[in-house]
């Protein structure tokens, strides 16, 4: 029963990646647009694009806490013991963000409004990559066990941790790209369609590269988990790499549908190397999963609480999604 948790927890965790982590992309293209008029038209399409699912998106990530919580008690302990730094400024990011988000649609004055998109773009830089810290952190094995905190600096301030929270954002920021691309020609606005595929090209090789560098760092200060994607987990490692590329490859030949599949196929297959890599430790190498879980009772009851919440919200999402992509939402004018 402790593996099937695991499983639901990755699974939630690629979910919030895959569609909470593109609203956080869309918020760097947000910082990099430009000015005020220079970047008035890729910031209406990213404010067109999440608007109707930024707030439902949260909803994985509120599942992974849950389940990490209730089904490996004393991982989530040490976790948020040790890296509780990291883990406050994604809470404020994310509350700033969302209220910047909210209150820059809503004002007139200039001044105002270049405040908030501040705020919401520098917010949406920072959470992911304090994200891909805590992941770094954890892999790196900074996290002890026991529910005892480590060090509460050096554990997301190293090597391991600086690359993973550089390939997050990289990440997101060509999810984001990708999917705005497909909005931009769902929209019939041939102008960023390029002006997104470009960035969407330019995110993939930055991504890509940092993920080369990360090769010899997890070799040098992240071993276990260096041997784990070069065993068990390189089937994953080469999936991510074959789908990077394919989207690239589909980008340039201006395949949209198919570049998007790929892109969420490569970050999917990363967030599932790392799972695979530490296997079967949560916290490499002091706890393993079958050691951190909780009693068997919580972690049936957890189960069902997943099957259940598949039959009623995944329904859900998936309405809100495709009434999203079909203009038939309130906040579009439709």
């Amino acid at each position: 029963m402790d593996d099937a948790v695991a499983v639901v927890l990755f699974v939630v965790v690629t979910a919030y990646a895959v569609f909470g982590g593109a609203d956080f992309g869309a918020g760097f293209w947000d910082l990099v647009a430009g000015g005020t008029e220079r970047g008035a038209r890729p910031r209406a399409l990213i404010d067109h694009s999440i608007g109707p699912v930024w707030e439902a998106n949260h909803v994985w990530l509120v599942f992974a806490l849950v389940v990490l919580w209730t089904g490996f008690p004393e991982a989530f302990a040490s976790i948020t013991l040790t890296l509780f730094v990291p883990l406050t400024l994604v809470a404020l990011g994310i509350v700033l963000r969302g209220s910047s988000f909210a209150f820059r649609k809503s004002l007139f004055r200039t001044s105002e409004r270049r405040v908030f998109g501040a705020v919401f773009a520098l917010s949406s830089v920072i959470v992911p990559y304090c994200m891909g810290a805590v992941a770094g952190a954890i892999a790196s094995g900074r996290v002890p066990a026991g529910g005892r905190a480590g060090d509460p600096w050096s554990s997301w301030v190293n090597p391991t941790s600086i690359v993973g929270g550089l390939l997050a954002v990289a990440s997101v920021a060509f999810l984001a790209a990708v999917y705005l691309v497909w909005d931009a020609r769902r929209l019939e606005d041939g102008l960023m369609v390029e002006y997104f595929r470009r960035r969407a090209i330019a995110a993939a090789v930055v991504a890509g590269v940092v993920a080369f560098v990360g090769i010899f760092v997890l070799r040098a200060d992240s071993r276990y988990v260096f041997d784990g994607f070069t065993s068990r987990a390189l089937p994953l490692v080469v999936l991510s790499a074959v789908c990077g590329v394919g989207s690239l490859v589909l980008l340039a030949r201006r395949a949209n549908r198919g570049a998007r599949v790929a892109a969420i196929g490569a970050v999917a297959a990363v967030i599932w190397g790392w799972g695979v890599a530490q296997w079967p430790y949560i916290l490499p190498t002091s706890l393993k999963v079958s050691a951190a879980a909780a009693p068997s009772a919580s972690l049936t009851m957890l189960v069902a609480v997943f099957g259940v919440a598949a039959v009623i919200i995944l329904p859900s999402l998936a309405r809100l999604y495709v009434l999203d992509q079909r203009d038939l939402l309130p906040e579009e004018g439709t």
